[in-house]
């Protein structure tokens, strides 16, 4: 018999989100989120994205134990942006059993239509820097901090319980070729010069803070025709700089500026931090800081977190300047390959900036999508 339970109080939200903990226990590939993160998320008196948006949680029990987990979130802004009537799920996580997955969906879509919507999709969060899509390709691949791993049942019970692709996001695996390619260090130096630009050279994360706001600007301006993508307000900006900015090493932020000092476009990238967070199970206290740090020294892989670039220079060259600039610091750090975050099938412009260097398609995850 399967109990569904709503997540109403701190305690049952620790328990929410630290669900995924147990169920992937043991797997090789499954990187554990930060648990304070992730609370911060999801509670409606830390995260700005509440301004525009409403949230439920559910937790499936089986005699008293948790066997799954869903979010419900209504994006007001996402549906008078985009002119839909959705609901969104996300923080799925499920064990293979059918009455488990359709008690958790059908509270969400029982939940939607209440409130006058007709579609539900995702996975999604409640802004495009949270954690999008569903795998469905690469289950034997280590996941990413900014990513999500799901089990290949996940997918099957989705499609059995009436869901649809909408769109599919994909990530590919860089090889460093330790000498950049000719092509790529020529296109690299033209772009430059060709624009005026200039790369903002940094000692520390000091050097950065100036050019935060115009950072996340470019962001709102390069992403806002993208799927599901919303403008990012000034609350969010400083709750995404403070979530973010104690992890980066300024040496894996490359921002170029125009000849006014202005931020033509930026990528943003992290030594995976990936084995540290399977050893310290997602808890970077009072310990777990340690194994995290530790992890992002050794580690020979490389997270490519962000790259946007102007309109007005998209399609010179910037792309391969950004990756061009990485790589070199790379390089000396000993990293072999770099893993691109989720990029949207039909989004050739940032696909072909990788182009130049040797990769492999190694992940797909999946939006998805059912009228209710």
């Amino acid at each position: 018999m399967i109990e569904l339970v709503e997540v109403k109080s701190r305690s049952d939200l620790k328990r929410f989100v630290t669900l995924a903990e147990r169920l992937y226990r043991g797997n090789a590939y499954y990187v554990p989120k930060l648990v304070g993160d992730e609370m911060n998320t999801l509670r409606s008196d830390r995260n700005p994205a509440f301004e525009y948006s409403e949230a439920r949680y559910w937790m499936a029990l089986r005699d008293g134990e948790p066997v799954g987990r869903i979010a419900g979130i209504i994006s007001h802004r996402y549906n008078e942006t985009w002119k839909k009537k959705r609901a969104r799920f996300g923080w799925v996580d499920f064990v293979d059993d059918p009455a488990v997955s359709a008690a958790l969906f059908g509270a969400v879509e029982e939940w939607a239509r209440s409130r006058g919507l007709e579609e539900v999709h995702g996975p999604l969060g409640f802004c495009d820097l949270d954690r999008e899509g569903m795998l469905v390709e690469g289950f034997d691949e280590l996941d990413m901090l900014i990513t999500n791993y799901n089990y290949p049942y996940y997918p099957v019970h989705l499609e059995r319980l009436g869901y649809a692709k909408d769109v599919d996001w994909l990530e590919h695996l860089l090889t460093n070729p330790g000498v950049m390619p000719e092509r790529l260090d020529r296109i690299a130096r033209v772009a430059l010069q060709r624009a005026g630009l200039h790369v903002l050279e940094t000692k520390s994360k000091r050097d950065l803070l100036p050019y935060i706001d115009g950072v996340f600007a470019l962001v709102n301006e390069a992403y806002k025709d993208l799927y599901a993508v919303v403008l990012l307000s000034d609350a969010q900006i400083r709750y995404y700089t403070k979530a973010f900015f104690g992890f980066l090493d300024h040496r894996y932020v490359k921002i170029i500026l125009d000849k006014q000092d202005r931020v033509a476009a930026f990528g943003a990238s992290m030594p995976s931090p990936a084995r540290g967070l399977q050893k310290c199970r997602g808890r970077l206290f009072p310990f777990g800081f340690i194994h995290v740090l530790r992890s992002m020294r050794t580690t020979d892989r490389l997270e490519l977190l962000l790259i946007a670039v102007r309109p007005e220079h998209q399609n010179k060259g910037l792309g391969a300047v950004l990756i061009h600039e990485t790589w070199k610091v790379a390089s000396r750090r000993g990293i072999k390959y770099g893993e691109t975050g989720p990029q949207l099938e039909t989004n050739i412009k940032v696909q072909t900036q990788f182009e130049a260097l040797e990769r492999r398609q190694h992940r797909r995850r999946r939006c998805f999508v059912k009228a209710i």
